[in-house]
């Protein structure tokens, strides 16, 4: 985060500071979802949600729009890494965070916000692929997760898809019009009088003043007891608490023009590194292919390049022959952020209590970002999290 001193307007339109109880620090879904909750405590507490550009101008506007349950790797990698009973609690963690989408803010508007509930693909283009997902699929069984198995010819009339010989579907997943999502989020508590919003206000500094933690925008100064950083991939450009913690790391993504209805869901492919998806008005939406320029693809820069662009285009020509000669009409990347251990943080920062977090998502954030602003407001309010995503696994 980079701010000049001539875009400082705290040293000449702006220069009072502004108390508040809590001061959030991003206004993506992590971010939002955490001052919804905030506010829904309905104590009075008095919050400002600072974002740099405007809502949702980072991850959460430049995803893929995916709400999928489990993590960035295959279900029986996820048992392999962490054992059956904590890998079946992390898969439910994000079936709940679906389930309190649906019952607190998507409720009746799913049209409204391109909201579809039709399961999700994982894909295997080799034997051995499919092996692991046959391997995912027995394990999901005997836990109770609702999965289902697909052969070639399944994939081929379902999803109008070559080149795969065969996968598993998980029934209960979703997508969704991430920035429509952000909006009816926000919509739910934007007016009321204990919460304010700044957008265009970078942050490039926070400094102890008293009891209090002076954040310095571009837009001006805010104080407050609580800090939230909701900044997900560039908590380290704030913090050096995040640097062996939180990676920033780009995703590419293309969209086509409108095609009539091809896919049944949205889909993963390449051990869950690639995903296309098709939106309810028909543009095919892919990303991924980061393996090919795996160095590459962390840091901050924002910029497509030729070589993961070029390999998405491919992808869909050679595996949707249906898209034909369709246009693209959009190319564009984000800075997502992915943990040390592939899973979500929640918590204080150890040594700087009053400064909390939110953010690690890997790629998932859509999926396990409104569950973890919940389990940061109950971190605040003293109440029990589950230890996964605690950020005391760090201490």
């Amino acid at each position: 985060m980079s701010v000049s001193l001539w875009q400082d307007r705290s040293k000449t339109g702006h220069p009072d500071v502004k108390k508040f109880d809590v001061v959030i620090i991003g206004g993506g879904i992590a971010g939002v979802s955490t001052a919804y909750w905030l506010m829904k405590e309905d104590a009075g507490l008095r919050v400002a949600l600072v974002e740099k550009g405007q809502l949702a101008n980072g991850a959460t506007g430049r995803n893929a729009g995916f709400i999928t349950c489990g993590s960035v790797e295959h279900f029986n990698r996820l048992v392999g890494k962490h054992g059956a009973k904590e890998a079946l609690e992390i898969w439910k963690f994000s079936e709940e965070n679906l389930s309190l989408l649906e019952k607190h803010i998507i409720r009746e508007s799913g049209e409204e916000i391109q909201f579809e509930k039709n399961g999700s693909f994982s894909l295997a283009s080799t034997e051995e692929e499919f092996s692991e997902l046959m391997n995912s699929y027995d394990l999901m069984k005997e836990l109770g997760i609702n999965v289902e198995i697909l052969n070639q010819d399944s994939i081929e009339s379902r999803l109008n898809a070559s080149g795969f010989v065969g996968g598993i579907k998980y029934v209960d997943d979703a997508s969704v019009h991430p920035v429509l999502l952000l909006d009816k989020i926000y919509s739910e508590f934007s007016e009321d009088k204990n919460f304010t919003l700044r957008e265009n206000s970078e942050v490039f500094h926070i400094e102890q003043v008293g009891e209090y933690k002076r954040v310095h925008t571009k837009s001006g100064k805010l104080e407050a007891p609580i800090i939230i950083m909701a900044t997900n991939g560039y908590s380290a450009q704030l913090h050096p608490f995040f640097e062996d913690k939180i990676y920033p790391t780009r995703g590419q993504i293309l969209a086509t023009e409108p095609l009539p209805k091809l896919l049944e869901g949205p889909c993963y492919a390449n051990f869950v590194l690639d995903y296309f998806r098709q939106t309810p008005s028909g543009e095919i939406v892919i990303g991924g292919f980061r393996q090919l320029k795996k160095d590459a693809e962390v840091g901050y820069s924002d910029e497509v390049t030729d070589i993961i662009q070029d390999a998405l285009e491919k992808f869909l020509r050679t595996h949707i022959p249906k898209i034909e000669s369709k246009k693209i009409t959009h190319r564009w990347s984000g800075i997502m952020g992915f943990s040390a251990d592939g899973q979500p943080m929640v918590g204080a920062i150890p040594s700087d209590p009053q400064v909390y977090f939110i953010g690690g998502f890997t790629a998932h954030g859509m999926g396990l970002a409104f569950n973890c602003g919940k389990c940061l407001v109950d971190v605040l309010f003293d109440r029990e999290i589950p230890s996964f995503i605690s950020a005391k696994r760090f201490a």
